[in-house]
């Protein structure tokens, strides 16, 4: 997933929208929009404001695999779970386990 990709997606899980961010960072709407649909790409200065303002790293908004992780499958789960409440987590956790032993049910046949 590219940076336009990845803002996009930010900017719709925490309902927000195009204009509220670039006003919040004091950046133009008609630039966010840019940086939105792949046609420009942010300096450093504003990369790392995004980065702080979505709570992610510049290395998740530029699509660079962490050294903690085994691909970028991975990062992005990490990066929800730790968005999630403590009742959000315990629920996910044994949502992911009752995929595993679906797995193992099927496995088995």
């Amino acid at each position: 997933m590219n940076f336009s990709d990845k803002l996009r997606c930010l900017i719709e899980e925490q309902n927000l929208t195009q204009k509220k961010v670039a006003n919040d960072l004091n950046i133009a709407p008609s630039t966010m929009g840019g940086y939105v649909q792949g046609s420009s790409e942010p300096d450093f200065e504003t990369l790392k404001r995004l980065a702080k303002y979505f709570d992610v790293s510049t290395d998740y908004l530029l699509n660079v695999q962490s050294n903690n992780c085994n691909n970028l499958v991975e990062d992005e789960l990490l990066r929800v779970f730790r968005s999630m409440t403590a009742e959000q987590q315990h629920l996910f956790i044994e949502q992911g386990k009752v995929f595993l032993r679906a797995n193992k049910i099927y496995k088995e046949k």
